[in-house]
């Protein structure tokens, strides 16, 4: 069985996210055929196109990350209903410049959660246009905005509540049929 490198995204910058929190839960739920990897976005300058002609070390390094896996994975909370700016930095710096996009063909799948009751549903929805743009081929069949009640996720990334787990551990092993889908379709097109 192959094995895909999967690179994740945690769009908050703040130490006790609870989407961090998420993450690390479903690291744990991932299925053997992931292989996970934090992908880290908070030492980035913001992103100018002056940079373009001679990208920052942070930013050479950031996008040799996503080069290196096979898939990309973000979670993200919800800002004033849209993505974090700090993701948003990182999106740009990934996709320029022009030609050298970092998402293209690089399968994809968004998740977040929020003390809402609609969880990052506006946020996701706002990532996937931007994601769109940048050619990278979006699980959409399965979605989900987890609604964060307090201790439902542990600091260490256990999910305490039964149903939560099965529909989190489901949701990895969907994305990892969905990488395993673009892969296979992409190598018998080239």
């Amino acid at each position: 069985m192959t094995t895909y490198k999967v690179g994740y995204f945690v769009g908050s910058l703040a130490k006790a996210s609870i989407n961090r929190k998420l993450a690390q839960a479903l690291v744990k739920l991932a299925p053997p055929g992931l292989s996970m990897t934090e992908i880290p976005i908070r030492d980035l300058p913001l992103y100018s196109y002056d940079y373009d002609a001679d990208y920052p070390p942070v930013a050479r390094a950031f996008k040799q990350a996503i080069a290196d896996v096979d898939a990309v994975l973000f979670v993200t909370p919800e800002y004033n209903r849209s993505i974090p700016g700090g993701l948003k930095n990182a999106i740009d710096w990934a996709s320029r410049p022009w030609g050298t996009n970092s998402f293209t063909k690089k399968p994809s799948a968004i998740i977040g959660t929020s003390p809402g009751a609609i969880g990052t549903a506006v946020a996701q929805q706002s990532l996937r246009s931007v994601l769109c743009f940048c050619n990278s081929p979006l699980m959409n069949t399965t979605e989900a905005y987890i609604h964060f009640t307090p201790g439902l996720i542990t600091d260490d990334g256990q999910v305490t509540v039964e149903r939560t787990e099965e529909f989190l551990r489901n949701y990895m092993a969907e994305f990892h049929t969905f990488v395993a889908r673009v892969e296979r379709a992409y190598a018998e097109n080239t």
